[in-house]
């Protein structure tokens, strides 16, 4: 038998997982690495990590599934995006990579921002503002910040292209990569070479990957020496992938226009199949061909969501499990005795863009526990996601909406989800999204179907629809309106200190 792997490169571990042909797993195995946090706002990762733990990740996977290396017809990788790399002449990492949680650059943002370039118009409209967390940005302040290493990088591009550099030997970037976050667009003028003239950077074209390759299409066949280090034959093929959450959107079936994606993790994103072209304030894309030939996407997203989690559960509930969390967090009552938490705690994606702004828990008093803080910051990444599919507006409205991610393992997390967004959410029978994505695009790559799309609907199937509870669902409408005036207040506070 033929399978496929699907590899996806997250904030926290490299998996490698083993699918049939019909996108059933048949073994896996994840390989964690360190993030560093040198400063307030900065976040890195070294790239060599990666690839090593890349090679435990897809030798593990082959022996969970308990199949030969043989056996495998095609790899395809997503990864992290934004987690922007410099290399030499021989792909040599110069310095660790800014992964997408790093917001240093903010003061470059503002000055892309102001550019005025007609490339902005991914960015509310042309309105702004514009991330920290993207290429463009981080860029820029390498230059602005280490010239030295800047004149030195030959190549300069994302988590995505290294990895396909030391499995294939070519430096190419991924169509999906740049239309999303490079402000390449297929349909107007491509490559944003008079913003980066604008921006007095115009030697970042000629570091970029010169070569794009759209999801789904083969790059090349995996080198003798990638293929000893996962433990591959040589010349399997390799298939394009791209960022991982706009991959997920594959690997749960969202194939047509009004259907939404859910990505939950360390970050939330909000992934539309748009009717048509869509620019306005407060959103980002669409971004045409980004995923599927012809579709624009259309995208939300909150920086600090699982990761809020994390920090919560690491400092001030290390002893507790999660069950136990999730059962203590179920009794207490929605707004949780009037606690309200802003989600903003590595900045804000959409629709405020802002990386200044930070997180908050407000309204604590001594009766308040631990579980309640904990309920109170899922509400607010909740409530978090019910303000950006709000302010889709007009513009996309939508009919259907699948998750995948962390938030798929707590039933409470799922249920607050449907309750403030107040629709029904679908679980997929796989909730590794982005790695089936991958392993569909793979099978695209190599024949066995016509169209990504086609793949997406013979290899996703749905599992469970979560219910909003209408009691519950009105009570969250309720206090809505405060987490809504939350963040211009604090904002209010943070620029009269």
């Amino acid at each position: 038998m033929a399978y496929l792997l699907g590899i996806d490169g997250g904030t926290e571990s490299i998996r490698a997982i083993v699918f049939d042909l019909d996108g059933r797993p048949k073994g896996s195995k994840a390989a964690p690495y360190k993030t560093d946090f040198p400063k307030p706002s900065w976040a890195e990762q070294n790239p060599e990590d990666w690839w090593r733990c890349l090679g435990e990740a897809v030798r593990g996977a082959l022996q969970a599934a308990g199949i030969s290396s043989d056996q495998v017809a095609a790899l395809a990788v997503d990864t992290t995006c934004c987690s922007v790399v410099a290399l030499d002449q021989n792909g040599t990492p110069l310095r660790p990579a800014m992964i997408w949680m790093d917001v240093r650059s903010a003061e470059e943002a503002a000055l892309v921002a102001a550019s005025g370039d007609p490339a902005l118009r991914v960015n509310g409209g042309g309105s702004g503002p514009v991330s920290a967390e993207w290429m463009i940005p981080k860029s820029l302040w390498m230059k602005r910040h280490q010239p030295e290493l800047f004149a030195r990088a030959a190549r300069i591009g994302e988590y995505q292209d290294y990895i396909n550099l030391r499995l294939t030997g070519r430096w190419v970037a991924s169509l999906d990569n740049m239309a999303v976050r490079w402000h390449y667009q297929s349909q107007h003028g491509g490559r944003p070479t008079s913003l980066l003239v604008r921006l007095d950077i115009p030697e970042l074209e000629e570091k970029w990957p010169q070569e794009i390759v759209r999801p789904g299409d083969v790059i090349d066949g995996l080198t003798h020496e990638a293929a000893e280090h996962l433990g591959l034959k040589a010349g399997t093929p390799v298939v394009q992938g791209g960022a991982d959450a706009f991959i997920g959107v594959i690997g749960l079936g969202v194939t047509e226009p009004g259907e939404m994606a859910l990505i939950t993790g360390s970050s939330h994103l909000h992934l539309g199949v748009a009717a048509k072209p869509v620019h306005a304030a407060g959103i980002w894309g669409t971004y045409m061909d980004a995923v599927y030939p012809g579709k624009p996407i259309i995208e939300g997203g909150q920086t600090s969501t699982g990761s809020v989690i994390a920090w919560f559960k690491r400092h001030f509930a290390e002893a507790t499990s999660f069950d136990a969390l999730n059962e203590q967090a179920a009794g207490i009552e929605p707004g949780c005795e009037g606690l309200l938490v802003l989600d903003h705690f590595q900045g804000n994606r959409t629709p405020y863009t802002d990386a200044l702004s930070r997180g908050a828990i407000t309204g604590l008093t001594l009766k308040h526990t631990p579980a309640h803080i904990y309920r109170a910051i899922i509400e607010g990444i909740c409530l978090g996601t019910k303000l950006i599919v709000e302010n889709f507006g007009n513009a996309f409205a939508a009919k259907r909406i699948v998750v995948s991610g962390g938030a798929v393992n707590s039933p409470l997390w799922l249920q607050i989800h449907a309750d403030t967004i107040g629709a029904p959410l679908e679980l997929t029978e796989v909730p590794d999204a982005p790695a089936l994505g991958c392993a569909i695009l793979a099978a695209h790559g190599i024949g066995r179907f016509k169209t990504i799309e086609d793949g997406a609907r013979a290899m996703v199937r749905t599992s469970k629809v979560i219910e909003p509870n209408p009691a519950d669902a009105r009570r969250y409408d309720a206090f809505y309106p405060q987490y809504r005036e939350l963040y211009a207040a604090l904002k209010k506070v943070r620029e009269t200190t």
